[in-house]
């Protein structure tokens, strides 16, 4: 006879790592309001990809400083999924309860206690292209945080800084979206109504 407990974990992941290839990018934002009826629902902004995963370049291992084809004006952060775990506990009969010819109980049954674990799901290292440095200013980070409130996944106040409740909250929208970071990717800015671009700009 076998009873088994089946959990399924994610491995702790590593630290996410921004990195900017270029120093010459600057990123402009156009700012919506923070209340729910002024942000577009995901999925219905013209041009926006409700799938983030499309972009993200994936592997077990990547070589530091970002995609070695990112354009020199872009801003990229690695990141890493952790591994999914399966954790199997089973209960094996060691040797059978022992009745009398009355039916009465003389010795219960014995079982030992094993666990095994399996790797469902390996480590992956992750480049996404995100909002360069020099654009989350508080007022960005600010407008994020309304953005995720409105949606009902950020919860606290509104402080303008990249705090660990807001980071949670980057992760739990962009999660089911295909993409596991609490980094938050320019694609998810996009479709969260931070209707981020890009330009090289010179002197003027």
């Amino acid at each position: 006879m076998l009873k088994a407990l089946v959990q399924v974990q994610d491995a702790a992941a590593g630290d996410p790592m921004s990195v900017s290839p270029g120093r010459s990018a600057v990123l402009a934002a156009a700012l919506l309001a923070g209340c729910g009826s002024q942000l577009p629902t995901p999925g219905t902004t013209p041009g926006t990809a409700s799938d983030l995963a499309d972009g993200v370049i994936r592997a077990t291992a990547l070589p530091p400083g970002g995609p070695q084809d990112a354009a020199p004006d872009s801003c990229w952060s690695r990141d890493e999924t952790p591994a999914r775990i399966e954790t199997v506990t089973e209960q094996i009969l060691v040797a059978p309860a022992v009745l009398d010819a009355s039916g009465a109980l003389l010795r219960p049954a014995r079982y030992r206690t094993e666990t095994r674990q399996r790797i469902l799901r390996e480590r992956e290292s992750l480049w996404f292209r995100t909002p360069c440095p020099e654009a989350l200013t508080p007022e960005f980070v600010a407008s994020l945080q309304r953005a995720l409130a409105a949606r009902g996944l950020h919860r606290g106040p509104v402080t303008g800084r990249m705090d660990a409740d807001t980071r949670a909250a980057v992760r739990a929208w962009q999660r089911p979206r295909g993409l596991d970071s609490a980094v938050l990717s320019l694609a998810a800015a996009r479709a969260l109504g931070l209707v981020a671009f890009d330009f090289v700009g010179g002197d003027g």
